[in-house]
């Protein structure tokens, strides 16, 4: 760095001050999130893991809880869903099964993240060719890291 400082383009964000923004906070990426799972405690362990701001440059527009897998593929067939999280120890129909079906069926399916009952299920992600995985029990940092990672490939 020379200490000069050099303009910066920035937009800023409907709602925020006339002050200039730069990098990354100029305008965050707006994602919606369909979150599948039977279980409640599961269900709010993700969204109070995610938040409303996963990372500086990421804003979670709105979630979408699902129960079932019919609802899942409805969803995510209607095309209003930018990342998908599945529990893979959903009963009956495990997140990790519908994430393949999800993949195989749905042209353009969203980027997947699949919760493993533990660390060593990592190949039952790979198959169900989900774009990312974390394990139980969750992690709050790492869940709202893959969430990140995952919205930033989103483009809008």
């Amino acid at each position: 760095m020379t200490g000069t400082s050099q303009p910066t383009p920035s937009r800023p964000a409907v709602g925020a001050s006339s002050a200039p923004r730069t990098g990354a906070e100029a305008t965050p990426t707006s994602v919606r999130l369909l979150l599948h799972s039977d279980n409640i405690t599961t269900r709010d362990a993700v969204r109070a893991a995610v938040g409303r701001r996963p990372a500086r440059d990421v804003e979670v527009e709105s979630w979408l809880e699902c129960a079932t897998p019919a609802a899942v593929v409805e969803a995510v067939e209607g095309g209003d869903i930018d990342v998908v999280i599945l529990d893979g120890e959903a009963a009956k129909t495990g997140g990790l099964g519908l994430c393949r079906q999800l993949k195989v069926e749905i042209h353009r399916c969203p980027p997947v993240l699949v919760l493993t009952g533990r660390p060593q299920d990592g190949w039952l992600a790979t198959w169900s060719m989900a774009d990312g995985s974390v394990p139980h029990p969750l992690d709050p940092i790492a869940v709202a890291d893959a969430v990140a990672d995952l919205a930033r490939g989103v483009a809008r």
